[in-house]
């Protein structure tokens, strides 16, 4: 593709996830791209995958993408600085504050080097679930320091455009406050109460909704990637789950007397804040309008959610988001439609008029 604006060669030194995405979407845009691995046979397979090359004699990457764990971040960034020294170096872990610290402690030159983190990833790790379109309208966190100016680590921004994302400016200290908030805590929770399902019996667990499998999705995520992130992470991530620790305090105190009036309001004003809470979570397109959801059911069988969404385009209504439950006792699914709210009362009784039968729909 010639519409590309990275024009340096890149190496990618980490082929998990993140690399090998890295390293897709780059040479869907015709860049040279040189992956490089601890490990023999990751590497061999990210470079199947088609995330890159292997390494040459004659390489000389104008931009290198660390992309390992955090605890040796600093370690394989410093190495790489003195390998390619003209080379601009950047890494993609999810904390930003220890790496740059570990690297001033050891005196390396920064002029070269600037921290990213792609807010992007998926519940499984490594090349075979390596996606190239994994960052298209994700933000893309760039992490300045005193050390180098934005303007001298251009290539990593053409690098962040290329491949679809939103490149935004950040110190690496609000970085790490803001992930332990919006990524890090959420983690946590939703692994504390996936947990808590080991106690649970089968028939209560084959009752489980699409609210549960929201609410515990992220919880697949490795335990030893997510070890090391939160380790180096652990202030910040302690700062948020501190008042969580009051708030859940607060509504158990309630529920152990849930008639009195006080408990009552107690256990309202937390579920409005909730409420507030989501609304203040960018949706489409980064606004913060809310959508009015319809819940269409459909028969598990072959081109009955296309003949859905077909039927929706027919009506002229813009499909804002879709999500899919199945049932597990019966071969029907069911289609969650979110629409903008002005138009769902039309949308709604248009599809139960072609024969749709509607399990829920705010109107």
């Amino acid at each position: 593709m010639n519409d590309r604006r990275l024009a340096e060669q890149v190496r990618i030194v980490g082929s998990g996830l993140l690399g090998a995405s890295i390293g897709l979407g780059l040479r869907a845009h015709g860049v040279d791209v040189i992956v490089e691995d601890t490990s023999p046979s990751a590497r061999k397979l990210a470079i199947a995958y088609g995330a890159g090359r292997a390494p040459a004699g004659g390489d000389r990457p104008g931009l290198i993408v660390v992309a390992v764990p955090p605890d040796v971040t600093a370690t394989v960034v410093a190495a790489e600085l003195k390998r390619y020294p003209e080379a601009l170096v950047t890494d993609v872990a999810s904390v930003k504050v220890g790496p740059l610290e570990e690297l001033r402690e050891a005196r390396v030159d920064l002029s070269r080097y600037i921290g990213t983190h792609p807010m992007a990833g998926r519940e499984r790790g490594g090349a075979v679930s390596a996606r190239a379109d994994l960052f298209i309208g994700r933000p893309w966190i760039v992490a300045g320091h005193d050390g180098i100016g934005y303007r001298d680590a251009a290539p990593i921004e053409d690098m962040i455009l290329d491949l679809g994302a939103v490149p935004i400016e950040m110190d690496v200290a609000d970085h790490d406050r803001s992930v332990a908030l919006v990524s890090h805590a959420p983690q946590l929770v939703a692994t504390l109460m996936a947990a808590r399902l080991l106690d649970g019996s089968a028939a209560a667990l084959g009752l489980a909704g699409q609210g549960l499998r929201d609410t515990t999705r992220i919880a697949e995520s490795d335990p030893a990637l997510w070890t090391q992130i939160l380790g180096a992470n652990a202030g910040a991530v302690a700062e948020v789950l501190r008042p969580l620790r009051g708030d859940l305090d607060r509504l158990l105190t309630a529920l152990d007397s849930p008639d009195e009036p006080a408990s009552r309001r107690a256990i309202a004003e937390l579920l409005t804040a909730g409420n507030d809470g989501v609304g203040r979570i960018p949706g489409k397109h980064g606004t913060d309008k809310r959508f009015a959801s319809i819940v269409v059911k459909i028969d598990d069988k072959p081109g009955e959610l296309a003949r859905l969404l077909t039927e929706i385009g027919e009506e002229g209504v813009n499909m804002e988001d879709l999500r899919l439950e199945h049932s597990p006792e019966t071969r029907v699914g069911f289609a969650d439609i979110s629409v903008v709210p002005e138009a769902a009362h039309t949308l709604a009784a248009a599809l139960e008029h072609r024969g749709w039968t509607l399990m829920e729909a705010e109107r």
